[in-house]
């Protein structure tokens, strides 16, 4: 049985040192990697290259022009949209292989009209009230190795 990997999304990443990071993720558990554009960088970026060390060429990166171009293509997929607006804690999903993982930028976050569309796949990372976020690439590695915890780590020695 072919294994179905997880699914990052950055939803229009601005700071090219946290996507390199998170490319590393992605490269490091068979991730797959979406990129929504417009990005806040070029994708040969020195930062953005140097974040992701000699990884680039185990990720598999897929690129959209909009959101709703990846909803459309994976409209059988589960979405969860990580956001400090959400209610329930990122840790109270029980993931599935093939689920995405979606990110805001890092200024904003996602857009308020893509929560409140699908208020119950919008998940929380709980931190201290008086801290506005974490780090996109933190954010991005504390779900995803939930998720893959949750799934017994498929793939990974």
């Amino acid at each position: 049985m072919e294994r179905r990997p997880f699914h990052v999304v950055l939803v229009e990443p601005e700071i090219p040192p946290n996507t390199g990071n998170v490319a590393r993720t992605c490269a490091a558990t068979g991730t797959v990697l979406h990129l929504v554009r417009p990005l806040g960088f070029e994708v040969d970026d020195r930062h953005l290259r140097r974040a992701g060390l000699d990884y680039w060429h185990l990720v598999h990166v897929e690129y959209h022009d909009r959101f709703e171009d990846l909803l459309e293509e994976h409209a059988e997929g589960r979405f969860f949209y990580f956001s400090t607006k959400g209610k329930r804690q990122y840790a109270e999903v029980r993931y599935q292989p093939g689920d995405f993982l979606v990110f805001g930028k890092e200024t904003r976050g996602l857009p308020d009209a893509l929560l409140e569309r699908f208020p119950e796949q919008t998940v929380r990372i709980p931190m201290r009230p008086d801290i506005r976020s974490l780090n996109l690439s933190n954010s991005v590695a504390l779900a995803l190795f939930e998720a893959l915890r949750q799934n017994g780590f498929p793939g990974l020695v």
